[in-house]
């Protein structure tokens, strides 16, 4: 995948203006047209009469890859617990849960398109609060302040394999600079508690390990898991006593602010770009609690390049067509040596090349051989 422009402020914005795209001088991707006007003097061979680079910013179409799989990564923290107090020297108030999950992504209008909307998406919280006593009411919300932590990967040598942290500190041809951008603070204090009893409550992933090893299942406690969080209802915390226990679910809502140029999520061997959404609240009584999930930035294509996109397709198709009209076509077996030999997994192969490549390089693929069979009747 084409890695986008990055780190050049010549280029980097959005319209006409000029924009920062979060990117640290140990990291520039560039691309450029260059032209060169040559000239041939007889025997004193070429000279160059003129030359000219012209930068040209790059913007490729990136659609949205699957969630990034954060099992065991304590880079993120989808689900926290936090133990709430009456006050300073009192007794328990209950154990106030928190899951959130990876949202989906925001996606950057395509090039030369006209488009002034908001770049968002939604983001979902789940909270689950367990009494220590039967009788005492849920926490009161305060507000919620979200940022987006922008991380710009680099590495002087090509890497072998996704970035992550955990490799900082033994290889030292990696690095990494992160960048904190403010999104919001939103106030969740009108968040609507329910009330549950213990018959709803979902299958834990610790009893289920507390079972006989026979037929504990961990899949099938993330699935549990997943279809609580889908459901608005998460798992028990350590602390349940099986009573009743109270829910409630917050809507995020998720902009980019526009005085900065995101970089859609890329990763190549020497630059990679990714984001994090970071969730930081509080509740009466206890302390604050920071949740921390991937995020994907993609990027549409621009309708110019797309309505081509689709009529060379359709022309290439139809060429492809009015060509096997009149291609000659072998109806013989292949004969036993070209099977020992492997002649006609060769041509087939070569032929698989010719097919795949674009239409500037068909010119350097192998030569396919053709052949005709007549049929005497």
């Amino acid at each position: 995948m084409l890695p986008p422009s990055l780190g050049d402020p010549d280029l980097a914005g959005f319209g006409g203006t000029l924009l920062d795209d979060l990117a640290p001088e140990m990291s520039k991707i560039g691309y450029a047209i260059k032209v060169r006007i040559a000239h041939q003097r007889g025997t004193e061979g070429i000279s160059v009469l003129a030359e000219k680079a012209k930068k040209v910013r790059i913007k490729p179409a990136f659609v949205e890859q699957p969630p990034l799989n954060i099992d065991g990564n304590d880079e993120y923290r989808p689900k926290q617990a936090k133990t709430l107090r009456k006050g300073l020297f009192k007794g328990k108030l209950g154990t106030l849960s928190a899951r959130t999950a990876q949202p989906k992504p925001l996606v950057i209008p395509g090039a030369r398109t006209t488009y002034n909307k908001p770049i968002t998406t939604m983001a979902k919280v789940v909270l689950r609060f367990d009494p220590s006593e039967d009788g005492h009411e849920p926490p009161k919300l305060g507000s919620m302040a979200t940022k987006l932590k922008v991380t710009t990967w680099f590495a002087s040598a090509p890497r072998q394999s996704l970035p992550s942290r955990h490799t900082l500190g033994f290889d030292v041809s990696q690095g990494a600079y992160s960048e904190n951008v403010t999104l919001s603070n939103l106030c969740i204090a009108s968040a609507q508690w329910e009330m549950h009893d213990a018959t709803e409550s979902p299958v834990t992933e610790d009893s289920l390990a507390r079972r006989d090893s026979g037929i504990s299942d961990c899949s099938a406690a993330s699935t549990n898991a997943e279809a609580a969080f889908v459901a608005g209802v998460l798992p028990a915390s350590k602390d349940y006593k099986n009573g009743t226990f109270y829910t409630a679910q917050v809507l995020v809502p998720i902009t980019l602010p526009g005085h900065k140029n995101f970089i859609p999520t890329f990763h190549s061997c020497l630059v990679s770009r990714i984001y994090t959404l970071s969730m930081k609240f509080a509740a009466q009584g206890g302390p604050g609690m920071h949740l921390k999930v991937p995020i994907q930035i993609c990027a549409d294509g621009s309708d110019t390049g797309i309505e081509n996109a689709r009529a060379r397709s359709v022309e290439e198709t139809q060429l492809q067509e009015a060509a096997d009209i009149w291609t000659p076509r072998s109806v013989a077996p292949p004969s036993f040596s070209d099977i020992d030999s492997g002649t006609a997994t060769r041509n087939n192969s070569v032929g698989a090349v010719r097919d795949e490549l674009p239409p500037d390089y068909a010119a350097f693929a192998p030569p396919s051989r053709r052949y005709r069979t007549s049929i005497v009747a």
